[in-house]
C-alpha cells in the first residue's frame, strides 16, 4: 500500500491533520482526507467512499472519533486504524456505545437552526488540554458547526469484522471515555495505547505518521490471537 485515507470526526475538518498529512506525504504516502459534513453517517460515508474508490489501490483508512463511525461502513479498504473512535457492531451507533463524555456535551451549545457548535474554551479542555497553547488555538479555530443526527446513525456493514484493523487508544482523553476505547478495541485486530489526549495528530502528529508508516510497511497480516497493548508514551 502506498496510499492513506484520513477521516476528521464531528466539528472538525480535513485540516486538523494538515501535519500528518504533510509528513505521510513527505514520505511518498499518497493522502486523501475527505470533507464530512453532509448532513447523515451515510452521506459522510458515501463521501469517503468516493475518495477510496478514486485511489489506485486499496488504501489503509485511519478514522478519528465519529470517523469510527463512517470507516466501519466502507468497502475496497485494506486496513482500517481506529483513533479514539468508534467501533460500531450490527445496529449499533456512536451515541448508542456511549458518545461523548459529560466534558465534552457540557461545551456543546445548540443553536437555532438545529446544529451545534462547541464553546471554544471548553473545547480546548476536552479535546486538545495536552497540546501546545499555539496549537490548540490553532485547531479551536478549524472547528465548525455540527449537524444533528450524524452522531445516531448506524453502519450498513461493519467491515472491521473482515478487514485487518488496528486501535488507538488515547489514555489521557477527555472527549471519549479510555475504558470506552479499550471495550471498542476489542473488536480490531491490535490495540496501541497513547499517552495523549483525544487529538494527537494535533499535538504529536509523529506518532500517527510513523503509525500510519509502519502498518503501510506491514507484511503480514495480524491475527486475532495473541494480542497485546502497546503503549506509547
Amino acid at each position: 500500500m502506498t496510499s492513506a485515507v484520513l477521516v476528521h470526526g464531528l466539528y472538525h475538518q480535513p485540516e486538523h491533520f494538515l501535519r500528518v498529512a504533510e509528513g505521510l506525504r513527505a514520505a511518498g504516502v499518497e493522502v486523501a482526507a475527505p470533507e464530512l459534513h453532509r448532513g447523515s453517517l451515510a452521506a459522510d460515508t458515501a463521501a469517503v467512499q468516493a475518495a477510496v474508490d478514486a485511489l489506485a489501490e486499496p488504501p489503509l483508512v485511519l478514522g478519528h472519533s465519529y470517523g469510527g463511525s463512517v470507516i466501519t461502513g466502507l468497502r475496497g479498504v485494506e486496513r482500517l486504524v481506529y483513533l479514539a473512535a468508534f467501533v460500531p457492531d450490527a445496529g449499533e451507533s456512536a451515541a448508542g456505545l456511549g458518545g461523548a463524555s459529560v466534558q465534552l456535551k457540557s461545551a456543546i451549545e445548540p443553536q437555532n437552526d438545529g446544529s451545534t457548535r462547541l464553546d471554544p474554551r471548553r473545547a480546548v479542555d476536552a479535546l486538545y488540554a495536552d497540546c501546545p497553547g499555539h496549537l490548540a488555538a490553532w485547531a479551536v479555530g478549524l472547528l465548525r458547526d455540527q449537524a444533528a443526527g450524524c452522531g445516531r446513525g448506524v453502519p450498513e456493514r461493519q467491515s472491521w469484522k473482515h478487514i485487518p484493523s488496528a486501535y488507538v487508544v488515547c489514555a489521557k482523553d477527555r472527549a471519549i471515555d479510555p475504558g470506552l476505547q479499550h471495550v471498542m478495541a476489542a473488536r480490531c485486530d491490535s490495540v496501541r495505547e497513547w499517552q495523549t489526549g483525544h487529538s494527537p495528530f494535533v499535538g504529536r502528529p509523529e506518532l500517527v505518521i510513523d503509525l500510519v508508516l509502519e502498518l503501510l510497511d506491514a507484511s503480514d497480516a495480524p491475527g486475532r490471537a495473541g494480542r497485546g497493548i502497546t503503549t506509547t508514551r
